[in-house]
């Protein structure tokens, strides 16, 4: 039993080790795209439904750091913007398989062929998914027309008073999203800095923090655990190792970044480099709930077609890796090749590994204490002021949160809202129409209701 415990820790420790540099750049990196790239240059370049807006759509997803449920409230908000289907299908399909930060750490446990060919296979998959959604949801797209510009026409008539207003500015922070009369210089390159810092830091480790210690820890297990020859017996049978891991990992939930230390320590066990490829690509893209959002906002032919694209994508990608490329490109090295046993640590990794886990640390009380605050804030207010209480099911990132928060400020009568994504509710100020509110959080893919 000792033995086991032994092995195990030496297994997670090395992994931590070889990923947590590479995570923290890559996290750094993710927040200056964040801060420095308008959200205008995505509406605006999506517009036309045509191959160059899907590829424009693919392109810019691919490096993006949102996982499966950020990103479909980010691709509604494009869709509301003008972005053709074909577009945001792309954007689908493309943003939640990579990110620079997954793309840094499949880097560090897998070596650069991998962390070359997956964002590629991203973006083929998100090209040829936007294609089959223009060529063939064209009723289902002209649908979304329509609605898209009535849906305009009535918000324009709504908030053409901020329009006159040119000293209002609406926006969100950790406290909720409000209007103000004061101007705030955003312009600032300390202020965005200073913002893309805890975007990354913060708020993106809320998101993948939990998935990457949990994929770690999974990852770890079945090094120790798995006997390699369980998995090396349909090595041969490479179709049938891509099979098997597609009816796994559609319907579970992993992140682009924690899905890499699992997909690693399973090759190390006998799974081809083709099969861990498709679980890097179908697992992220694709999960229940993801799946039920996308055929509630964008139709079931888009979603029938979303997942078929991903499929044939992930697949034929993975064989053409095990067929047609050198399998020494895709050797495991490092923790995984020596069944846990670690060598000895460097002082720098273990900086490293201080750094990630105190950043981890960080980011996980903060989300405690706000979701604490938010609770607290809400009691001693909720007798002096208008607040009224909605339930909102279907959050489980920022992403998430600050795109519920956005469209509730947007309601007339709104004069400040906060959402706490760990407890799922919304605590609104001011005299508003609920069921407007209902039906624009709604319209994002959740479910809301008044509490």
């Amino acid at each position: 039993m000792m033995t086991f415990i032994e092995n195990y820790w030496d297994a997670l420790v090395e992994m931590f080790a070889e990923m947590a540099p590479y995570l923290v750049l890559g996290f750094f990196f993710a927040g200056l795209l964040k801060a420095f790239v308008p959200q205008s240059v995505y509406s605006q370049h999506l517009a036309p439904r045509t191959m160059g807006s899907v590829i424009k759509a693919a392109a810019l997803g691919v490096p993006l750091p949102l996982c499966s449920c950020g990103v479909i409230p980010t691709a509604v908000g494009l869709r509301k913007s003008g972005a053709s289907h074909g577009a945001c299908a792309s954007f689908l399909i493309a943003t939640p398989q990579t990110g620079v930060d997954s793309i840094a750490a499949t880097y560090s446990l897998m070596g650069l062929p991998f962390a070359i060919i997956r964002p590629i296979v991203a973006l083929f998959t998100a090209i040829f998914g936007g294609w089959l959604v223009n060529r063939h949801g064209a009723q289902e797209a002209e649908h979304g027309e329509e609605h898209h510009h009535e849906h305009h026409e009535h918000h324009e008539h709504e908030h053409h008073h901020h329009d006159d207003d040119d000293d209002d500015d609406c926006c969100c922070d950790d406290d909720g999203c409000g209007c103000h009369h004061e101007k705030i210089d955003e312009s600032s390159l300390w202020t965005k800095f200073v913002g893309s810092m805890r975007y990354a830091f913060v708020e993106m480790l809320q998101d993948v923090g939990k998935w990457l210690v949990v994929g770690l820890l999974i990852a770890a297990l079945i090094t120790v655990a798995v006997p390699a020859e369980w998995l090396a017996a349909l090595h041969d049978y490479k179709l049938l190792n891509m099979l098997i891991v597609l009816m796994i990992a559609i319907p579970m939930y992993t992140c682009a970044t924690g899905s890499i230390p699992i997909a690693v320590s399973l090759m190390a066990k006998g799974l081809t480099p083709g099969a861990a490829l498709v679980l890097l690509m179908a697992g992220p893209a694709v999960n229940s709930a993801s799946m039920l959002v996308i055929g509630k906002v964008f139709g079931k032919r888009t979603l029938w077609l979303y997942l078929l694209s991903i499929v044939i994508g992930a697949v034929g990608f993975g064989l053409a890796i095990d067929y047609l490329m050198p399998q020494e490109w895709f050797a495991v090295t490092g923790s995984m090749a020596t069944c846990g046993h670690c060598h000895d640590l460097s002082v720098m990794d273990w900086i490293w590994m201080g750094l990630l886990t105190c950043l981890l640390i960080n980011a996980f009380a903060s989300q405690i204490i706000n979701s604490y605050k938010h609770k607290k804030n809400h009691k001693m207010e909720v007798s002096k002021k208008n607040q009224v209480v909605y339930k909102v099911s279907g959050m489980s990132c920022n992403h998430c949160k600050m795109s519920v928060e956005k469209a509730i400020a947007d309601i007339e009568g709104v004069e400040s809202v906060t959402v706490d994504l760990p407890g799922g509710m919304a605590y609104v100020d001011g005299s508003h129409d609920g069921q407007k509110l209902i039906d624009a959080v709604k319209a994002l893919g959740f479910e809301c209701e008044a509490a």
